[in-house]
């Protein structure tokens, strides 16, 4: 088992320079613009593809690192650059994950590329859980799949919501109710391939912020996809579902074990919003005069400064450590995935608030950036699992007993 260090080695280093240079001279000139039109920024996706951040290779590189520091590292700094534009870029990694998580290691390397595309002919990723009804409590998710065994098909139907590349994507990874009497334990994912029949877009959402990563309903009506879609394939399915029938244990959630790899890189985005709020706010009471004198001078000031920086180092440990563990095979004894994201999350949210704060007028105007640093760090105690879900499976972890 590699050791865990929080000294990176020279391929992390370069990687993070290369990550942070694209960052500050691609994504944070563009990030304004690209929030205020509410649009994938494509210009930006393309160069990201052209020199090789979007891409399948980058992602597999990262998935490879034994130490998992590597992508999320690259995702902080990204997100440092800009949340939103972040999204955009990392958004077709959850698909990805899906499949990973899911899915055989044909599958895989069948679907994995189509993810993203080439430089040429770029495409896209989306993974599709979250209902209109059945948001935190995925185990009610309607969105069904039938086997049509005549013609080894699987005919889904339902509506999917808040869907990262929804219905834009090239790639849908979708799960679905196989067994509804079974709950969480009678579903499945499948790959809904390019230009599949019968999936559309439904609702765009206008959000308060992640503006540029874009956010959708997406319809599947009579969807029908061959039966190798099915991820994990068929023979594991009904083994799993024959092992929940009897009462044993089925081997857990198609959409948990997407969402356990994914939540310290998702708590590393939150922790980047937090780090370039903190560094813009630390400059600004450095240079801002009050009373004849720097603000970072008085302790009002200088202690949410303290603060926030030490909320930051804490959730950069508990995200690296959260990556090590999922790299590594490490079990979360206490879900630490979910403390990596829960902590991040909810340390974005006050830095960016306490830097409005220190900025004052100037930090409530689109003006400067503090105010979209904000909007974008809500986020992160929402989506992949609510801060209150999050401290429900920590509390389960950690106690034994089943809490509700």
């Amino acid at each position: 088992m590699t050791d865990f260090s929080m000294e990176l080695n020279e391929d992390q280093l370069t990687v993070q320079k290369w990550v942070h240079d694209f960052a500050e001279n691609v994504i944070r000139p563009a990030a304004h613009e690209w929030d205020e039109r509410e649009e994938t920024p494509w210009p930006i996706i393309e160069e990201a593809a052209q020199n090789g951040l979007y891409s399948f290779d980058f992602i597999a590189q990262c998935f490879a690192d034994p130490t998992g520091l590597t992508l999320p590292v690259a995702a902080e700094e990204l997100s440092w650059g800009d949340a939103g534009i972040a999204l955009a870029l990392l958004g077709s990694s959850l698909g990805l994950a899906g499949i990973a998580g899911n899915g055989t290691p044909e599958q895989l390397m069948e679907w994995g590329p189509q993810c993203y595309g080439t430089p040429d002919k770029i495409q896209t990723a989306a993974f599709c859980v979250s209902e209109p009804d059945a948001g935190s409590d995925v185990s009610s998710l309607r969105t069904r799949a039938v086997y049509d065994e005549a013609k080894d098909e699987w005919v889904i139907n339902g509506t999917k919501t808040w869907i990262t590349n929804g219905g834009m994507a090239d790639v849908h990874v979708v799960v679905a109710a196989v067994d509804p009497e079974l709950g969480s334990r009678g579903q499945a994912s499948f790959v809904c391939p390019p230009g599949t029949p019968g999936l559309s877009q439904g609702q765009k959402f206008s959000k308060m912020g992640i503006r540029a990563s874009h956010t959708a309903e997406v319809i599947f009506d009579d969807v029908r996809v061959p039966g190798h879609c099915l991820l994990g394939g068929k023979e594991k399915l009904d083994a799993k579902l024959a092992r929940a029938r009897e009462g044993k244990r089925s081997g857990g959630q198609a959409a948990m074990k997407t969402f356990e790899g994914s939540r310290p890189t998702v708590g590393a985005q939150a922790l980047g919003i937090a780090r370039a709020a903190f560094e813009y706010s630390l400059e600004y009471a450095k240079e801002r005069k009050a009373f004849g004198r720097p603000i970072i001078e008085n302790q009002a000031i200088a202690f949410k400064l303290a603060d926030m920086r030490t909320r930051i180092e804490a959730s950069r440990l508990l995200v690296w450590q959260a990556s090590w563990m999922g790299a590594t095979g490490k079990e979360f004894d206490a879900a630490q995935g979910s403390m990596s994201k829960l902590y991040a999350g909810e340390t974005a949210v006050h830095v960016t608030e306490e830097a409005i704060q220190i900025l004052g007028g100037y930090g409530y105007v689109r003006d400067y950036p503090v105010e979209r640093w904000h909007r974008d760090s809500k986020i992160f105690t929402i989506f992949e699992g609510t801060s209150e879900i999050q401290r429900l499976i920590i509390a389960r972890s950690i106690s034994g007993v089943h809490i509700r």
